[in-house]
């Protein structure tokens, strides 16, 4: 569900000091964004858009379960279909976040 592989990367290129903040900036701006994801149930450009954001968010910060989810909605949104569930796209983020908030800790204990 978290690449923490990556997390640790980007960690290292940002700095531990600066990640707090980078991280908490991500996921406001992941939840901005899911609570906009109901006005584009019925228009696919604006969801492959969306979902586009949301991937690269998610992967950037390795939560590489909902960026794959994002990615696939992403690629159906641009043939002109939306099938993605959003509460469990969600679902998904608040599993993912609660996961790397509560790991997070444990694995980069200074």
């Amino acid at each position: 569900m978290i690449n923490w592989t990556r997390v640790a990367e980007l960690r290292d290129e940002i700095g531990p000091e600066d990640f707090s903040e980078v991280a908490e900036l991500f996921l406001m701006e992941v939840e901005d964004t899911l609570s906009r994801l109901i006005l584009a149930e019925s228009d696919p450009t604006t969801m492959q858009e969306l979902m586009h954001f949301l991937k690269g968010s998610a992967l950037n910060l390795g939560f590489s379960k909902l960026s794959d989810t994002c990615s696939a909605a992403e690629m159906e949104a641009s043939e002109g279909k939306i099938t993605l569930d959003i509460p469990q796209l969600k679902s998904l983020y608040s599993q993912s976040r609660r996961l790397f908030e509560t790991e997070y800790a444990q694995r980069f204990a200074a």
